[in-house]
């Protein structure tokens, strides 16, 4: 196995793995002629967006946060979408927003207003929803029954206010460009009729363009064929795609508990601390070198994290060797969607960041300190 050297717990984002799927999308980009926004939910790790911005210049973001960072280190205002937005927070949007999306009607009769009255122009839109989804797992599943997300197409009015310039939907997540086939027929069955009124659609998030079995001659000849049914501006708005398989988190062996024949190796890091997707949501990463299954000869350890959460763990692993301390375990694909929901839970140390450069050197972009922790509190 390769061995990273770091001296501490860390996410290490490889440069290499990250331009290559940045250039697949601009390519995408440029052959199908849509918009792609990279999704600050899912990947904010701001002091690499240089490598982003010779092919993107702006962001989707989720409130007045992502906006301002989108904005200050992307150089484009940021294309802005919140479940709810407050009136103390809305100049904030507003001044880092190129565009707006209401969630909600009522929302929008609130707000519409100052978009159109603020100093630079804000193009308004609003989230719908198109009804049709094909993720299994309901918490991942915007358009799940009883959704909040997206207005159903029996509220809305039979014509749209004229200061609406777009819709948007999202219904996506880690999917293929069939599964995006079957809702946007849905979307269009639903909201075809405001189309012709538009001046762009916003396809969400959930688009794995950069997955190895992704049909992308298939995405670009959907992509052509709706802006030319329609003659709007297409946004699509992927977070996961720009990160997908470009890094992983290293971590070291603390100790070896045995309980009554279950081994359990406990890391530097922690699971509901620095990878939370993989207690809240279906998911588990791969680990280098290391099988889910049992197999003739594999030693089985269970995976713990140093926190007091008894469920802090990812699970039953079975390895070639015996684990010591100070062996490093590697964690696949554990850039997308972590670092963005990393907490400080327990005072447990949070894992530095890194890029690893092309030619195989290590540049430390972030080193957590007590006064992260201790300022986050008071």
């Amino acid at each position: 196995m390769e061995k990273y050297d770091v001296l501490r717990p860390t996410y290490v984002l490889e440069t290499e793995l990250f331009r290559k799927n940045i250039e697949r999308i601009a390519k995408i980009q440029k052959d199908s002629g849509v918009h792609f926004l990279m999704a600050l939910k899912a990947f904010s790790v701001w002091k690499a967006f240089d490598l982003i911005k010779p092919f993107f210049d702006q962001c989707t973001a989720s409130g007045p946060w992502e906006a301002r960072l989108g904005h200050e280190e992307m150089g484009g205002l940021s294309h802005t979408f919140s479940a709810a937005y407050s009136a103390s927070d809305f100049n904030e949007v507003l001044e880092h927003s190129s565009h707006v999306v209401f969630n909600s009607l009522d929302q929008l009769e609130r707000f519409h207003q100052q978009c159109i009255d603020y100093s630079h122009p804000i193009s308004i839109g609003l989230r719908v929803n198109p009804e049709c989804s094909t993720i299994e797992t309901d918490l991942y599943n915007p358009c799940a029954p009883g959704s909040r997300l997206g207005v159903a197409k029996e509220l809305l009015p039979t014509v749209l206010p004229e200061y609406v310039e777009g819709l948007h939907f999202h219904a996506l997540c880690e999917s293929n460009s069939y599964d995006l086939e079957k809702t946007l027929s849905s979307f269009e069955s639903l909201f075809g009729d405001y189309l012709p009124q538009l001046k762009w659609v916003n396809f969400g998030g959930g688009h794995l363009v950069t997955h190895k079995d992704y049909d992308v001659d298939h995405l670009i000849k959907l992509l052509h064929a709706f802006k030319e049914k329609w003659d709007v501006e297409v946004y699509m708005e992927p977070g996961s795609a720009f990160a997908w398989e470009t890094g992983v988190l290293v971590a070291n062996v603390l100790d070896v508990v045995d309980q009554r024949g279950i081994k359990t190796a406990i890391l530097d890091v922690s699971f509901t601390a620095h990878m939370p997707d993989c207690l809240e949501m279906p998911y588990q990463p791969n680990v280098r070198d290391a099988k889910k299954q049992e197999y003739d000869g594999g030693i089985k350890y269970r995976i713990g994290g140093n926190s007091c959460l008894a469920g802090d763990y990812l699970g039953d692993w079975w390895f070639d060797k015996a684990l010591a301390v100070g062996d490093q375990i590697v964690f696949e694909d554990m850039i997308h969607y972590t670092m963005v929901k990393t907490t400080f839970f327990n005072g447990v140390k949070h894992p530095d960041i890194a890029l690893k450069n092309e030619d195989g050197s290590i540049s430390l972009l972030k080193h957590f300190t007590y006064d992260d922790y201790k300022n986050r509190i008071s």
